[in-house]
C-alpha cells in the first residue's frame, strides 16, 4: 500500500519544488497553499502524513496541528519552518507533531522522514494489535512489552470486551515464541464435561465416543503461546489438574499414562477479581498465585478516551474495507459522541456501535444518530427500553412473531435480560441470581438471539 502526504505550503515555488521531490521519491502527494484548504481536503479525502509550513497567513501550521489532533488524532504531522526557534519545536513536539524541520532542509531529509512516519504507518495501520494512544494505554504496552521477552505466565484482567485477547495476541508476537502457535481456549464456552479432553486431550477410547487418539490445546501450542481466555470459569476440578501442568511444565492425556514435555507460555484473561473469588471459594488460591507471576490490568475504554476516536477511526476503516464502502469520515459531532459516551460494552460495543453506522450512514458522513448509541435501531425513545419492547421491535416479521407470542417465554426473556442488565453483563451472577447453571443461561441467550432479539442492544443500551 503507497503512503499519501498532504502537503500545505503558501510559497508557490516552494511548494512545486517540495512536490516534485516527492514525486521523484514514488511518494502520492495532494498539494495546497494554506491551511484552510488542507481542513476541506481533510473532509473530503483520507491521508497517511500532513506535511505543513507554520508561518502562513490566515491559520498557521500550529493551529492546523491543534485541529489535526482534535479530528483525526491517527494522522501524524510533520511541521516545516524556516525559523527555526526550538521553544516553538518543542511546543509543536508537546502538542502532537512527529517532527520538526528547519528550512532549507535536504530533500532526502523529507524523504526520510515521509518513509518513517507515514510508510511505517500503513504498516502498523494494517496491524490488529493494540491500540494506545491513552497515557495509561501506552504505559501498559510498554509493560506487556518487556515481559513478553520472558517466559513468565501473564494474568491479563479487565471488563469483558476491553481486548484482553488482543492484548494476550500483542505479547504473543513481541516474544521470541511469535514464530510459534497462538492457541486460544474459552473457558468459559466449552461445556465443563467436554474442556478437559479440550485442553489435555485424550487416548483412543478413554471415554465413550474417544474413536481416536486426540491431541490437547497444551500441545498443540508446543512451541508457542496458549491464552486461557475467562480462566475464572474453569471449575474447581480442573483447576487442581491445570496446577499441576503448570508446577510440571507436562501434560497427560486423558486415559494416557506417559506424560508430554510441554514448551509453552501461559497467557490468562479474566473478566473478574480474582482475589475475591479465591476469598469466595469459587478459585484456587494456589493457581491463582501460580497464574499471577505478571498480571496486567487493561482498562475500560471509559477510564481511556484517548484511545477511544484512534479506536473507532481503525474500526471504521477496517469495516469500510470489507463493507466495500467507500471513504466514510465521523463527522465532528459524531466525534464528540463517541467521546462522551460512556461504552459499557467497551470495544465490543464499540465495534457494534461502528458497523451500524457504517449500514445508516448517508453520503460518506457518519453522524452522532447513525451510531444508535441512545436506543436500539427502529425505536423511537429516549429512555432506556425494556425487554418487552426490544422483543416488539426485533420481532417485527408476522412468522417470527408468531414463534414468541407466548406470554411466558416473553417474560422469561425479559427476567433474563433484567437480571444479566442488573449484574452488568456478568454471566456467573446472573446465573445464580436467576437459579439456572451458567450453561442453561449461554442457551437461553442463544435462543434470544436465533429469534432475533439484539441482547447487546439492550444489555448497552443507557
Amino acid at each position: 500500500m503507497t503512503a499519501r502526504i498532504l502537503l500545505v505550503e503558501d510559497d508557490r515555488s516552494l511548494r512545486e519544488a517540495l512536490g516534485d521531490t516527492l514525486a521523484l521519491g514514488g511518494v502520492e502527494f495532494k498539494a495546497v497553499d494554506c491551511a484552510e484548504a488542507a481542513v476541506a481536503a481533510l473532509q473530503r479525502e483520507s491521508f497517511d502524513l500532513l506535511v505543513s509550513d507554520v508561518n502562513m497567513p490566515g491559520m498557521d501550521g500550529h493551529a492546523l496541528l491543534g485541529h489535526v489532533r482534535n479530528h483525526y488524532p491517527m494522522l501524524p504531522v510533520l511541521l516545516m519552518t524556516a525559523y527555526g526557534a526550538v521553544e516553538r519545536a518543542v511546543d509543536a513536539m508537546r502538542q502532537g507533531a512527529v517532527d520538526y524541520l528547519v528550512k532549507p532542509f535536504e530533500p532526502r531529509t523529507l524523504l526520510e522522514l515521509v518513509a518513517r512516519h507515514a510508510c511505517g504507518r500503513v504498516d502498523a495501520g494494517q496491524s490488529e494489535g493494540p491500540v494506545a494512544f491513552e497515557p495509561s494505554s501506552q504505559q501498559l504496552l510498554q509493560l506487556a512489552a518487556r515481559v513478553a521477552r520472558s517466559d513468565s505466565t501473564v494474568l491479563l484482567s479487565g471488563e469483558s470486551g476491553t481486548g484482553k485477547e488482543v492484548l494476550a495476541r500483542y505479547i504473543h508476537q513481541q516474544s521470541p515464541r511469535a514464530s510459534g502457535p497462538f492457541v486460544a481456549i474459552n473457558c468459559a464456552a466449552i461445556p465443563e464435561n467436554m474442556l478437559e479432553a479440550t485442553l489435555f486431550g485424550h487416548e483412543k477410547g478413554a471415554f465413550t465416543g474417544a474413536i481416536a487418539s486426540q491431541p490437547g490445546k497444551f500441545e498443540a501450542a508446543q512451541g508457542g503461546t496458549l491464552l486461557l481466555d475467562e480462566i475464572s470459569e474453569m471449575p474447581l476440578g480442573l483447576q487442581a489438574k491445570l496446577l499441576r501442568v503448570l508446577q510440571e511444565r507436562e501434560v497427560e492425556r486423558v486415559g494416557a499414562r506417559k506424560a508430554i514435555a510441554l514448551d509453552i507460555r501461559i497467557v490468562a484473561t479474566t473478566n473478574r477479581d480474582l482475589s475475591a473469588e479465591v476469598a469466595a471459594g469459587r478459585f484456587r488460591e494456589d493457581l491463582f498465585y501460580r497464574l499471577s507471576v505478571f498480571p496486567l490490568a487493561w482498562a475500560p475504554l471509559r477510564e481511556r478516551p484517548g484511545d477511544i476516536l484512534p479506536l473507532a477511526q481503525r474500526l471504521l476503516n477496517s469495516h469500510a474495507t470489507k463493507m466495500q464502502a467507500g471513504p466514510v469520515r465521523f463527522s465532528a459531532t459524531a466525534r464528540q459522541c463517541l467521546v462522551r459516551h460512556a461504552w459499557p460494552g467497551n470495544v465490543r460495543e464499540l465495534d457494534n456501535a461502528i458497523q451500524r453506522a457504517l449500514i445508516l450512514q448517508q453520503g460518506g458522513v457518519i453522524q452522532p444518530h447513525d451510531l444508535c448509541l441512545n436506543a436500539p435501531i427502529g425505536l423511537v425513545t429516549t429512555s432506556a427500553p425494556t425487554a418487552e419492547t426490544i422483543v416488539q421491535a426485533d420481532v417485527a416479521a408476522p412468522e417470527v412473531a408468531g414463534g414468541l407470542g407466548d406470554d411466558l417465554r416473553r417474560r422469561e426473556f425479559e427476567v433474563i435480560l433484567d437480571t444479566l442488565k442488573a449484574e452488568r453483563g456478568r454471566r456467573r451472577e446472573a446465573a445464580d441470581r436467576l437459579g439456572i447453571s451458567p450453561r442453561t443461561l449461554r442457551y437461553k441467550l442463544a435462543q434470544m438471539r436465533d429469534a432475533g432479539l439484539d441482547v447487546e442492544a439492550y444489555l448497552y443500551a443507557s
